[in-house]
């Protein structure tokens, strides 16, 4: 017993500060790709080696429509590999969950040479908004928001229908020492009848398909649903099959989407902090109506 004490001392606080303080990440994270549309001279080796669809083009006569489609998205990097016009470069960026799915795509239209490169943007659509990026504002208001709507801790539980366990091990992690997610009063339930928050991996397989609505059934209302991961979102790697669904809200009704393959810690935590925000939305509404 002594022995632990003494380790627990040595070994002193290993908990981050995020979302206080700034998330420390690895040089070699790959986050969101960042696309320079001025600078972009053809998007198609691009579109070539994107292994889900998430860089598309639609080429008509003399223009061109690039789509990028962060929902898509496994930040696998080869799109900036692909660009020798270093227009695509590779962020450590991944506070990108959103309530909104739309905001997620992006698209850009040029004109075109004879070679079909790009000869002019003629307009772009940025929509890749964060509903709150105050991070550290949602951090502050977590445990305040969920104690003044709940008055206990926020309960969630987790579903993998169909991943790779990628998303699993983050998920998992927020439950260690470093990032310890109970210190916002949140906590992990295996029950989904004492759930508030569902939260999906994976593409929804169709042997899952039955037990992800059941699962969502037996939660109380108000509940919110956040799809985690591309996979989540899109089907991402695994696409619509014989065997897969694809993305969640084609089972249910998705509040909350984080983009990655998988995401890291912090940026499910951020995804969580935000449909916290959701889930009092909807408790208003049910005390409203």
């Amino acid at each position: 017993m002594f022995k632990i004490l003494q380790k627990t001392v040595s070994t002193g606080t290993v908990t981050v500060n995020y979302p206080a303080e700034t998330a420390k990440i690895s040089e070699r994270f790959r986050g969101r790709p960042r696309f320079d549309f001025e600078k972009w001279k053809d998007a198609r080796p691009a579109a070539e080696v994107c292994p889900t669809g998430a860089i598309s083009l639609s080429d008509s006569d003399d223009s061109r429509k690039v789509t990028v489609d962060y929902g898509l998205c496994v930040f696998c990097g080869l799109c900036a590999e692909a660009s020798s016009d270093q227009a695509v470069r590779i962020t450590q960026e991944f506070e990108l969950a959103t309530p909104d799915r739309r905001s997620l795509i992006l698209t850009a239209e040029y004109s075109l040479n004879a070679d079909r490169t790009h000869h002019g943007l003629r307009k772009v659509d940025r929509q890749l908004v964060n509903a709150e990026t105050d991070v550290e504002s949602l951090g502050k208001k977590a445990r305040e928001t969920i104690q003044k709507i709940l008055g206990r801790s926020l309960a969630i539980r987790e579903v993998d229908a169909g991943s790779c366990n990628g998303c699993e091990l983050e998920i998992v992690a927020l439950n260690n020492p470093v990032h310890d997610i109970e210190r916002f009063g949140i906590q992990f339930v295996a029950s989904p009848r004492h759930a508030d928050m569902l939260l999906v991996t994976g593409p929804v397989t169709r042997n899952m398909e039955l037990a992800l609505s059941k699962t969502y059934q037996a939660m109380a209302d108000p509940k919110v649903v956040v799809a985690v991961g591309a996979c989540g979102i899109s089907g991402g790697i695994f696409g619509e099959t014989y065997a897969s669904l694809g993305r969640v809200d084609k089972v249910l009704p998705v509040d909350v989407y984080i983009p990655g393959c998988p995401p890291r810690p912090q940026a499910l935590l951020h995804g969580i902090l935000l449909a916290i925000g959701r889930l009092a939305e909807r408790l208003h509404d049910d005390r409203k109506g």
